[in-house]
C-alpha cells in the first residue's frame, strides 16, 4: 500500500510539472519567463542573409537610376523612403508613420561682397573658394544681407560666448554689424546671442593662435541659422576690431549675402509592432540616406536592409502561434539625413521630448539599437563600447548601455567569434537618443580606421586563414566615395552583424523586467553624483558630442 501511494503521488506531481506546457496555465512568473526563451530562441536563425542582399540590390538600382547617389533631397533618397514603405505594408502587419521635417536647402547665388569704412578710407576685401587667398569667406547656412549703405560696426568682447558680453559692448549690437573673434564657445552659440540681440549681420574672425588659425575657414552654422554671416580672417578681423574698440574712430561695413534657404521635406519612417507595451519600446534605427559622392550600400544601405529584414521575420513570427510576443513595442526606425548631422533622428527625439501621446514621449523609450555600417569589405565586429560615452552623458543612460555592450559582446564569444569595441561618441543616430538620457548599443564594421595586424592576425585565427582582412588598409576603402556599391559589401560580415542584432532584440525582448534591467536605480544615483554639468545649454546634437562644426 505505501508503495503503491507513494508511485500515486510521483505520478500526480509529474503531472502537475506538465499542465503549464499542455493548458498553458500559469503557475509562476519565473516559468513563464523560462518557458518563453526556450520557445522564442529563433530570430537570428530565420533571417536569411540572401533576403538583405536583395534590398541592397534594391538600393543600388535605386542609386544607379538617380545620379549615382541616394542622398537627402534627391530623388533617390525620396525612392529609398518608397522601397521601405513599400516593402514594409507588402511583408508586414506593423503600423506605419511616416513624419518629415523641413531641411534648408542652402545655397550660395552669388559671390558675396564685404568692405569697410574707417575714418572715411575704403578697403574692399578678396572673397575666393581657395582660403589661402581669401580675406573673408561664406557660412553655411548664412541667411542673405543686402547692406548697401555704410552700417557701424561693434566688436563684441571676450570671444561673445554670453549675454554679458553682448550687452558690454558699445555700441550696441543691435540693428547694426557685430565682430566677434573665434573661440570659448561653438559658432552656433555665437550665432544664437547674435540672433537674440538683433543684430544686422554676424563678422567672425579666425584667432590667429596659430600659422593655421589666420585664414578664413568653412563653418557650418546649422539648419536652425537665422543670422547673416560672413568669416573674416585673423588680420582682416584683428585690424577691424581694433578700430571698432577706438572710441576715436568711426567704422562702418559695407556688405551683400545673396543665398537660397528654400526649404524641402525630409523624411522618417517607423515601423511598430501590434504587441507589446507601447510605454516601453525598443527602438532599432538606421539611417536610410547616403552621401552625394556615391550609393552609400554599406554606408548605410547595409543597415536599412538590415533592419528590413528584421522587422519583416519578426512581423512573420509575431505572427505564428508558438513564438511569444514580448512585453515590450518594437519600433523599427529609419532616419533621414543623418550625413547633413543626425537631423532625422534629432527631429525625432526632439518631437518626442515635446509630445503627449502615449507611446511617442521620449520617456516611452527604453533603448536605441543603431545599425549604420555592418558589412565592411576590410570589416572588424565592432560593438559600440558604453564605457567611452561623453562624461556630460546623462547618468541614466549610462548602465543601460553597459549592459548593451555586454549583451553583444557575449553573443560573439559564444559563437567564438572576433570582436572589437569602437568608440561611442556620439557620431551616428544614436546620438540624440543618448543625450536624451536614453542607453543605446549596436553594432559598427568600420569606416576609415586602418585594421591593425594584432585584428588581421586575431580574425585569421579565429575564423580562418584569409577571412581576417588586410591590415594597413582602410576597414572600408570605399567610405564615402562613389565605390560604394554592392560589390563593396563583405557578405560573412553583415550575416553575422544581422544574426546578432536579431539575437540581442529577442534577448531583451524576453526581459521580465527591462527598464529596471536597463535603469539600475542605486547605480544611476551613484553616476549622477559624477557627471559633469554643461557650461551652456548645447545648440545641436552636434555641439553637444562635440562634433565639429567648429
Amino acid at each position: 500500500m505505501m508503495i503503491r501511494t507513494i508511485l500515486f503521488i510521483g505520478i500526480l506531481l509529474t503531472f502537475v510539472s506538465l499542465i503549464p506546457r499542455v493548458t498553458g496555465m500559469t503557475i509562476n512568473k519565473d516559468q513563464i519567463v523560462n518557458s518563453k526563451q526556450l520557445s522564442n530562441v529563433r530570430y537570428a536563425s530565420e533571417i536569411y542573409i540572401d533576403d538583405v542582399m536583395k534590398h541592397l540590390d534594391e538600393l543600388q538600382n535605386i542609386a544607379t537610376a538617380s545620379n549615382g547617389n541616394r542622398a537627402a533631397k534627391t530623388i533617390g533618397f525620396n525612392q529609398t523612403l518608397d522601397y521601405i514603405t513599400n516593402y514594409l505594408s507588402s511583408n508586414t502587419n506593423f503600423k506605419i508613420t511616416q513624419t518629415f521635417f523641413n531641411l534648408r536647402n542652402f545655397q550660395l547665388l552669388r559671390n558675396p561682397t564685404f568692405s569697410s569704412t574707417i575714418d572715411g578710407i575704403v578697403k574692399t576685401y578678396t572673397y575666393s573658394t581657395t582660403l589661402s587667398l581669401a580675406d573673408f569667406y561664406h557660412v553655411q547656412y548664412s541667411t542673405s544681407a543686402n547692406i548697401n549703405n555704410n552700417v557701424l560696426l561693434t566688436a563684441i568682447p571676450n570671444l561673445g560666448c554670453s549675454d554679458a558680453d553682448w550687452l558690454a559692448a558699445r555700441p550696441s549690437p543691435t540693428g547694426i554689424v557685430a565682430l566677434v573673434k573665434r573661440g570659448d564657445c561653438s559658432f552656433e552659440e555665437k550665432a544664437i546671442l547674435a540672433t537674440k540681440y538683433n543684430v544686422a549681420t554676424l563678422l567672425i574672425y579666425n584667432d590667429g593662435t596659430t600659422s593655421g588659425n589666420m585664414q578664413p575657414i568653412y563653418i557650418n552654422l546649422g539648419q536652425n541659422n537665422r543670422v547673416p554671416a560672413l568669416f573674416l580672417s585673423y588680420n582682416v578681423g584683428q585690424s577691424l576690431a581694433i578700430a571698432a574698440n577706438d572710441p576715436s574712430k568711426v567704422t562702418t561695413v559695407r556688405l551683400t549675402i545673396v543665398t537660397d534657404n528654400a526649404l524641402n521635406p525630409v523624411g522618417n519612417i517607423c515601423a511598430d509592432t501590434l504587441t507589446g507595451d507601447p510605454t516601453q519600446t525598443i527602438i532599432i534605427g538606421s539611417h536610410s540616406d547616403s552621401v552625394t559622392a556615391g550609393p552609400g550600400i554599406n554606408d548605410n544601405g547595409s543597415g536599412t536592409a538590415t533592419n528590413l529584414a528584421l522587422a519583416a521575420t519578426l512581423s512573420r513570427l509575431l505572427q505564428t502561434s508558438d513564438y511569444v510576443p514580448y512585453k515590450y513595442r518594437i519600433r523599427f526606425c529609419w532616419w533621414g539625413a543623418e550625413e547633413l548631422g543626425l537631423l532625422g533622428a534629432n527631429f525625432h527625439v526632439s518631437e518626442a521630448k515635446k509630445s503627449t501621446v502615449v507611446g511617442e514621449r521620449i520617456n516611452d523609450y527604453l533603448v536605441n539599437i543603431n545599425l549604420d555600417m555592418l558589412g565592411s569589405p576590410n570589416f572588424i565586429f565592432g560593438i559600440y563600447n558604453g564605457a567611452t560615452a561623453p562624461t556630460n552623458t546623462p547618468a541614466a543612460a549610462k548602465p543601460g548601455s553597459n549592459k548593451m555592450t555586454t549583451l553583444f559582446k557575449d553573443w560573439f564569444i559564444a559563437k567564438n567569434f572576433p570582436w572589437d569595441y569602437t568608440k561611442f561618441d556620439g557620431r551616428s543616430d544614436y546620438g540624440p537618443f543618448l543625450a536624451a538620457g536614453i542607453c543605446a548599443g549596436g553594432l559598427f564594421s568600420g569606416a576609415d580606421g586602418l585594421k591593425t595586424v594584432e585584428q588581421r592576425n586575431r580574425y585569421d585565427a579565429m575564423l580562418g586563414a584569409g577571412l581576417g582582412g588586410t591590415s594597413g588598409i582602410r576597414q572600408d576603402k570605399c567610405y564615402h566615395l562613389s565605390c560604394d556599391r554592392t560589390t563593396n559589401i563583405n557578405k560573412f560580415a553583415l550575416d553575422k552583424m544581422v544574426q546578432a542584432t536579431a539575437d540581442a532584440i529577442e534577448s531583451i525582448g524576453q526581459q521580465p523586467d527591462l527598464e529596471s534591467w536597463l535603469y539600475p536605480t542605486r547605480e544611476i544615483q551613484e553616476l549622477s553624483k559624477q557627471t559633469p554639468q554643461p557650461k551652456f545649454a548645447y545648440n545641436s546634437i552636434n555641439e553637444y558630442f562635440g562634433l565639429p562644426y567648429n
